[in-house]
């Protein structure tokens, strides 16, 4: 099965708490990103940067939790396989597309394409958040890539949204 090699990531209680922590972190449905597109807004030289950070997590929330998720209503890794022991509720909205991997990618690439060396930084916590999702079992690796995938289209899209209403 596609998760089968989630078992063999080696687990601590040092990295159980650094991955639950970016989990926590990221929020339920990655509200993170919207503190970080709210700050940016404060500011003239960010305005745009937060704008469309605010725009793909929007985006990816409407697309990826409301539209793909009840359309492939795939199970997660946890509800197929109940054994593992796990160090958060169970989440109970379906697992294609990982929304934390989308929201973070989306964010990563708004502040990237404005900013490049906030946007690595962005990214690097993006990837990090992505693969917590991998470590914590609650997403399947396909699901984080499709996220990943559909947050940086929609992070892409965001930036030249922003870039014509302001013109």
């Amino acid at each position: 099965m596609e998760f089968t090699w989630l078992y063999a990531i080696p687990r601590s209680g040092l990295l159980d708490s650094f991955f639950l922590g970016l989990t926590k972190v990221a929020g339920s449905y990655g509200e993170v990103w919207v503190f970080v597109g709210v700050f940016l807004l404060l500011f003239k030289k960010t305005r745009k940067t937060g704008a469309a950070v605010l725009i793909s997590f929007a985006a990816v929330n409407v697309v990826g939790e409301l539209l793909l998720k009840n359309l492939f209503a795939r199970p997660r890794p946890c509800q197929i396989d109940q054994t593992f022991a796990l160090l958060v509720s169970p989440p109970t909205s379906f697992s294609f597309p990982s929304t934390h991997s989308g929201v973070s990618f989306g964010a990563a690439t708004g502040i990237f394409l404005n900013h490049k060396k906030a946007g690595l930084a962005a990214y690097l916590l993006a990837a990090l958040i992505a693969f917590s999702r991998m470590y914590l079992f609650l997403h399947f690796p396909t699901d984080v890539l499709a996220g990943a995938i559909l947050g940086t289209v929609m992070g892409i899209l965001a930036v030249r949204v922003c870039s014509i209403v302001t013109q």
